[in-house]
C-alpha cells in the first residue's frame, strides 16, 4: 500500500476540493447568482468608483513611486521589463565584474530616450534621464575608428560610476515598496501612516526556506516582529492593533503535502508558539496564502490552531483567501463553520490572488484534469465580490479584511457594507494610495496597509513578483494614471463583461490536458497535492499480486524456469518471476516477425496510429497497475512513477501523431528492429522505442532490461489487446547473452538502444559486419553540467540542482552530475545546497515522503560507493543526506555531493546520486564552456542567469543536444522542462544501463 503517512481526506473539505473540477461556466453562474448585485446597486458602485478614480487622477502628485514607475515602464515595453529583470538581480550579485555586464545587458539596448519628460513623477523623470545617459556611456556598438580606443577607456572609467547610480536607483525604488529594512525603522516610518488612520500588518519579507536553518531564521524574525509590535499594541483591542503575517512555507523547508506527518511535528511547535506570543500581545496574527496544492496542509494547520485551548476566545487569528480559486468560496464556508465550532470569530482576507500564472503552468505540466484558479481575470473578480458578500453575511464568525487595489471592487465592498464598520480594507505599502487615502479620508472605511519588512538582497525578488501581480497591461494599478485610458475602461464591471461573454471561461487558456494545439492530448497525471486524489491512488495500490514475465513468440507465452525478480528497496520481497529467453527462442522470434511484419506494414498508417492512441488510454486506465510495478520493480518513488507513466503514454500519442504527418508519407519500412531498453525508464523509453518502431510499419523485437522485465511484460501484453499483431512484437526478456544473441542475426534491420556508451560500441561492432549495414539509434549518457552565475537566485539553483541530481536516485542519463558555481557566490551557495540536502528523504518508495529510492541492484550500489570511497579520499565531501534506519535490505545509495579541485578530476559518469561541484572565476566562463565540451559528452546543460548575453554565449558555445535555461528574470522560466528532466514528448534525454 502506498505510504501515505496521516495523509487524511477531511470529508468536511471534499466541497473544498469538488469546486476545483467543477466547470468553470457553471461555477461562474453560480457565483453571479450569490453575488445577487441588483442593476440600481450596480449603478451606485459604478458611479462610487468613478469618483475614486477621477480623484485620484487629480491628485496624481500623491501617487505612490510605484503607480508613477508602472505608468511609465510597466510590463508592456521593453524598458519597464529590462528594469524589472535588473531589479530582481542587481543587489544581490555581489562581483563588479558581472553587476557591470548585467547593467550592460539591460541598460544598453534600451531606448530610454523615448521616456524623457513622460512622468508627472520628478523621480522617474530623472532617473529616466540617468538611465539614458547611463545607456549612452555603455554602448559598445560603435564602428572601428581613431575614437574607439578613447571611447573605451570612458567606458571603463564610467563603468564604476554607472554601477553604484544604478545601485542608489534600485535602493530608492525598494525603498518605496518596503517600510523599513528592520522593524525598528518600519514602526518608524509607519507611525505617519498611523497618524492617517491606517493600521498596519507587518511581513518579515522573504520565500520559502530551503534549508533547516532558513526557516529557524525565519521563525526567529517572526518572534523578534511579535515582540516589537507588542510595545505598539492596546490591550483589548485586537483589530485595531498592528498585526503580523506570517507564511508558513518560510517556517518549514518541506512545506508540501507529502511531508504532512513531519510538517505537523516541527511546524505546529513553532507556529503555536507565535500565536501564543501574538495572543499575549493582543495583536493579529494571519496565515498567509500560498499555491493551491499547499491548501489543504495550511487548513490542516489552521485547524490546530483553532482547536488549541491556548486561543480560546481569541478573535486574532487570520487566514488568507484567494479569490482566483475556484473553491474560495468553499473555504471560506469551511472557515466559517470552524469558527462557529470554536466558538469565536476568526480574521479573513480576502485577495485576489499572487500566483496565477505558476498555478496554470502547474496544472499544465501535470497534466491535470483542470486548473484550480479562474481562467479569466473577470471571474475572479466576481468570485472576489461573492466571498465578500458571505464574509459580510457572518457577522458573528468572521471579520473581514478586504484586500484590493481596484476602485470598482472597493467601491462594491462599500456598497455592500452599507454603512457597516465592523471590517477594514487592505492595500500593500507602495500601491493603491490615492484611493486607500480617499477612503480612510472620507471616513468610509479603515485600512491596513501590508507592510513587507526586510533587506533590499531579499525584497527586489519578491518587489518583481508583486509587480507582475499588479502591473500587467489589465491590471487595475497599471491602468489607474493612463491618460490613454477613459475612466469607464479603468472601473470596467465585471459582472457586466461577464453577462457579454460568449464563454466564461477564456477561450485563449485550453484545459491543462489541451495544452498541445489539438496535435495530441498530453497525458493524464496526479495532483499530489490533494489528499483525496492520494488517498484514491493509495487504495489502488494495493493487493496486486505476484507478476510474471516469459518470452512471448508470435503471441505465446515460452516455458522454462523462472527466476525471482526482487524489490531493490527490500531484496527479501519477490516482486514476480521471469523466464528468460534462450538462443532458440530469439531465433524464432526474429523469424516469425521477419515472415510478418510486411503485413503490418502495409496497412494504412492511420489504422497503426489508432492503436497506438488505444494503447495509451489503456496505459491510463490501467495506471494503478504499472505504478506498482514501476515502484516494486524499478524502485521509484510515486512521483517517478507518475511521470513514467505519463511518458510512456505520450510516447504512444506522439509517434502515432508523427506517422500520420503528410512529411511522413512515403516513408519505407525497414524490417524487424531490435528494441533494447534500460532499467532506469522501463516503460517509458521501452515504449519510446517499440511505438516508434510499430507506427512506422516495422516489427519491434522488445528485449527488456534483465533487471525490469515485469513491466515489459505487461506493456507487450496490453499493446496486444490494443490491436498490435503479436507475431510482430515478440518479448525476449534476459540478460546480455539475450541481446546479443538477437543484434547478430543478420535479419535484423536495425537497433534502437539506451544504455551505457560501452555497450552502444559493442552493439556497433556487432552490427558492423552486417552486409545490410542496419542502422543503430543509441542514446547513451554523459557528464550533464549545470553552470550558475552570480546573477541567479541561490534558493532557485539549489532547487533545481537537487532535484536534477537526485531525483531517480541520479539514475537518469540527463541527471546532473557536475555543477559549475561562480566563484563570488560559491560559499554561500554551498551552504545552502548543503541545509537542502538534509532535508531530503531517503528510504522506502512507496512512501509518498519519500525522495530518493534505491538504486537498481547491488552491483549498481557497490559501483557507486567504490566512487564515494575514491572521492572521500581526494575531495572535501559537502554534504550527504541523512540515510534512515529500516534501509539494511535495500540497494540505497544516500545522495552526495563533492566540491573538486577542477573539472578534470571527472573522467567518467557515476549513474547514482553522485554531485561534483567546482567553482569558477566570473572571466574564465568561455573556457568553462570549453572545458565542458572537451569531456566528450554533450547530453545536456543546465544555465542559472539573468544575463541574456551570457545565455547567448553559452548557447552559442556549448556542444550539447539539450540547453536548458533558467533565467526567471521576471517570473518565467525558459523552456517547458526542469534541470535534467525528460520531456513529455520524448524531446528530453534519457537514461539508460547495459542489456
Amino acid at each position: 500500500m502506498l505510504g501515505i503517512g496521516e495523509i487524511v481526506t477531511a470529508p468536511e473539505r471534499q466541497a473544498i476540493r469538488d469546486h476545483t473540477l467543477a466547470d468553470e461556466d457553471a461555477l461562474v453562474g453560480d457565483l453571479l447568482g450569490r453575488l445577487d448585485l441588483e442593476p440600481a446597486a450596480r449603478d451606485r458602485i459604478g458611479a462610487h468608483a468613478r469618483q475614486l478614480v477621477e480623484g485620484a487622477r487629480r491628485s496624481i502628485a500623491r501617487g505612490g513611486m510605484i503607480e508613477q514607475f508602472l505608468q511609465e515602464y510597466g510590463l508592456n515595453n521593453d524598458e519597464g521589463i529590462a528594469l524589472m529583470r535588473l531589479a530582481e538581480a542587481m543587489l544581490r550579485t555581489p562581483d563588479a565584474l558581472t553587476v557591470d555586464a548585467l547593467i550592460r545587458d539591460k541598460v544598453s539596448p534600451a531606448a530610454w530616450s523615448a521616456h524623457r519628460g513622460h512622468s508627472a513623477s520628478s523621480l522617474v523623470n530623472l532617473s529616466t534621464r540617468g538611465l539614458s545617459a547611463a545607456a549612452a556611456w555603455l554602448d559598445r556598438s560603435s564602428p572601428p575608428g581613431p575614437a574607439l580606443p578613447v571611447r573605451r577607456v570612458v567606458q571603463r572609467l564610467a563603468e564604476p560610476i554607472v554601477r553604484a547610480a544604478v545601485a542608489q536607483a534600485m535602493r530608492i525604488l525598494g525603498d518605496h515598496f518596503v517600510l523599513g529594512q528592520t522593524m525598528p525603522a518600519a514602526m518608524s516610518r509607519a507611525r505617519s501612516f498611523e497618524a492617517q488612520g491606517y493600521r498596519l500588518s507587518y511581513d518579515m519579507l522573504g520565500e520559502a526556506a530551503l534549508t533547516r536553518d532558513q526557516a529557524d531564521r525565519y521563525r526567529d524574525a517572526y518572534a523578534g516582529a511579535i515582540a516589537a509590535i507588542a510595545g505598539a499594541a492596546k490591550p483589548g483591542r485586537v483589530a485595531d492593533n498592528p498585526g503580523i503575517s506570517v507564511k508558513l512555507s518560510a517556517l518549514h523547508p518541506r512545506y508540501m503535502l507529502a511531508q504532512r506527518v513531519e510538517v505537523l511535528a516541527t511546524l505546529l511547535p513553532n507556529l503555536r508558539s507565535l500565536v501564543a506570543d501574538a495572543r499575549a500581545a493582543d495583536i493579529p496574527l494571519t496565515i498567509d496564502a500560498e499555491e493551491a496544492d499547499r491548501l489543504d496542509l495550511s487548513l490542516d494547520l489552521f485547524n490546530a490552531l483553532l482547536a488549541d485551548p491556548a486561543t480560546e476566545g481569541w478573535p486574532g487569528l487570520g487566514f488568507v483567501v484567494q479569490a482566483y480559486q475556484r473553491r474560495a468560496l468553499p473555504v471560506i464556508d469551511w472557515l466559517i463553520a470552524r469558527a462557529r465550532a470554536a466558538g469565536r470569530q476568526v480574521m479573513v482576507r480576502l485577495v485576489k490572488g499572487a500566483y496565477w500564472d505558476s498555478e496554470i503552468k502547474r496544472a499544465q505540466e501535470q497534466g491535470l484534469d483542470d486548473y484550480p484558479v479562474f481562467t479569466r481575470k473577470a471571474n475572479t473578480d466576481v468570485s472576489y465580490l461573492a466571498c465578500a458578500r458571505r464574509l459580510f453575511d457572518n457577522p458573528d464568525a468572521v471579520y473581514p479584511q478586504f484586500a484590493t487595489h481596484n476602485a470598482h471592487t472597493i467601491a462594491a465592498i462599500l456598497q455592500m457594507a452599507d454603512g457597516r464598520r465592523d471590517f477594514e480594507l487592505q492595500r500593500l505599502h507602495g500601491m493603491g494610495e490615492p484611493l486607500h487615502d480617499a477612503v480612510v479620508e472620507q471616513g468610509s472605511a479603515v485600512s491596513r496597509i501590508y507592510a513587507p519588512v526586510g533587506g533590499h538582497r531579499d525584497l527586489l525578488p519578491y518587489l518583481v513578483r508583486r509587480l507582475l501581480e499588479n502591473g500587467a497591461n489589465s491590471s487595475f494599478v497599471n491602468q489607474l494614471f493612463d491618460p490613454a485610458l477613459a475612466v469607464d475602461d479603468v472601473i470596467g464591471d465585471p459582472v457586466a463583461e461577464l453577462e457579454t461573454a460568449g464563454s466564461r471561461r477564456n477561450p485563449r487558456i485550453p484545459a491543462p490536458r489541451d495544452i498541445l494545439g489539438g496535435e495530441r492530448l498530453s497525458a493524464a497525471g496526479i495532483d499530489l497535492g490533494n489528499p483525496a486524489e492520494v488517498a484514491q491512488l493509495a487504495s489502488s495500490l494495493t493487493g496486486w499480486p505476484t507478476a510474471e514475465a516469459a518470452p512471448i513468440v508470435a503471441g505465446q507465452d515460452r516455458t522454462g524456469t523462472a527466476r525471482p525478480v526482487t524489490n531493490p528497496a527490500d531484496r527479501r520481497a519477490v516482486v514476480g518471476r521471469v523466464v528468460e529467453a534462450t538462443d532458440a527462442m530469439v531465433a524464432d522470434a526474429v523469424a516469425v516477425a521477419t515472415d510478418q511484419w510486411p503485413a503490418w506494414a502495409h496497412r494504412p498508417a492511420g489504422e497503426r496510429a489508432d492503436i497506438l492512441r488505444r494503447a495509451a488510454d489503456r496505459l491510463e486506465a490501467d495506471r494503478a497497475g504499472f505504478m506498482d510495478l514501476a515502484i516494486r520493480e524499478a524502485g521509484k518513488t510515486p512521483t517517478d512513477a507518475i511521470a513514467e507513466i505519463r511518458e510512456a503514454a505520450d510516447f504512444c500519442r506522439y509517434y502515432a501523431d508523427r506517422c500520420t504527418d503528410p512529411r511522413m508519407a512515403g516513408r519505407q519500412a525497414l524490417g524487424p528492429i531490435a528494441c533494447i531498453s534500460p532499467w532506469n525508464f522501463p516503460l517509458a523509453i521501452f515504449l519510446g522505442q517499440v511505438s516508434a518502431a510499430l507506427v512506422t510499419g516495422n516489427a519491434a523485437i522488445a528485449k527488456p532490461a534483465e533487471q525490469t522485465p515485469l513491466i515489459a511484460a505487461r506493456a507487450v501484453r496490453l499493446l496486444h489487446a490494443a490491436g498490435v499483431p503479436p507475431a510482430i512484437l515478440p518479448l525476449l526478456p534476459g540478460n546480455g547473452r539475450v541481446g546479443a544473441a538477437l543484434v547478430g542475426d543478420p535479419r535484423i534491420a536495425g537497433v534502437l538502444f539506451t544504455g551505457s556508451t560501452a555497450t552502444a560500441q559493442a552493439i556497433h561492432r556487432a552490427i558492423a559486419g552486417n552486409s545490410e549495414n542496419p542502422p543503430l539509434v543509441a542514446e547513451t549518457g554523459g557528464i550533464n553540467a549545470m553552470i550558475v552565475d552570480s546573477t541567479a537566485l541561490p534558493e532557485q539553483a539549489v532547487r533545481d540542482a537537487v532535484a536534477s541530481a537526485f531525483q531517480s536516485a541520479g539514475q537518469r542519463c540527463s541527471a546532473l552530475r557536475l555543477l559549475c558555481v561562480q566563484q563570488d557566490i560559491a560559499d554561500g551557495f554551498l551552504e545552502v545546497l548543503a541545509g537542502a540536502m538534509a532535508e531530503l528523504r531517503v528510504g522506502d518508495p512507496f512512501s509518498l515522503a519519500t525522495d530518493v529510492g534505491p538504486v537498481i541492484d547491488t552491483t549498481a550500489r557497490q559501483r557507486i560507493d567504490d566512487h564515494v570511497a575514491a572521492m572521500d579520499r581526494r575531495f572535501r565531501r559537502i554534504a550527504t543526506a541523512p540515510m534512515p534506519d529500516g534501509c539494511d535490505h535495500g540497494a540505497f545509495v544516500p545522495p552526495v555531493a563533492f566540491e573538486l579541485d577542477d573539472i578534470g578530476d571527472l573522467n567518467e559518469e557515476v549513474f547514482g546520486p553522485v554531485l561534483h561541484v567546482v567553482r569558477y572565476r566570473a572571466r574564465d566562463l568561455d573556457r568553462l564552456v570549453q572545458r565542458i565540451n572537451a569531456t566528450g559528452y554533450g547530453l545536456t546543460l543546465g544555465l542559472h542567469s539573468r544575463i541574456d548575453e551570457t545565455m547567448r554565449r553559452v548557447r552559442d558555445s556549448a556542444r550539447v543536444g539539450n540547453l536548458y535555461i533558467n533565467r526567471n528574470q521576471i517570473g518565467a522560466v525558459v523552456g517547458v522542462q526542469p534541470f535534467g528532466g525528460e520531456g513529455l514528448s520524448g524531446t528530453g534525454p534519457k537514461a539508460g544501463g547495459p542489456f
